[in-house]
């Protein structure tokens, strides 16, 4: 069974940092492309970050490109995102997801994401 654990959200002051973790099971962690996703209240799921299974390749969307940074530690299974400077309009919840498509690949749309995370609550006060 395929599971996606996100730890490490909170609340933060705008122009702080938190990192996100995200812990998987079940799946070849290893060679699976992850991804970093969030919500904000009414409004649609938005890709942030992905990763591909080595590391190698990193995407980021422009909203929090030069902020955010993807990560991976594939020896403990677990994902990360960096995130600084954060800004109020950063408020969401954050999930994580993971691909099984080529894993060499980093992908950008939800839809190429098979495996998610509950999700973790990121607040940004002003």
């Amino acid at each position: 069974q395929v599971r996606l654990v996100e730890s490490g959200g909170g609340l933060v002051q705008a122009g702080g940092s938190l990192r996100l973790s995200c812990a998987a099971s079940g799946l070849t962690e290893s060679s699976t492309g992850m991804g970093w996703f969030r919500q904000a209240p009414g409004k649609e799921r938005n890709f942030l970050a992905g990763i591909n299974w080595s590391g190698s390749t990193t995407s980021y969307a422009d909203t929090v490109k030069g902020r955010f940074t993807i990560s991976r530690d594939n020896a403990k299974n677990t994902v990360y995102l960096q995130m600084n400077s954060l800004k109020f309009e950063d408020t969401a919840v954050y999930y994580c997801a993971a691909s099984r498509a080529n894993p060499w690949f980093v992908f950008t749309t939800a839809d190429d994401y098979h495996y998610w995370g509950e999700g973790t609550q990121v607040t940004v006060s002003s």
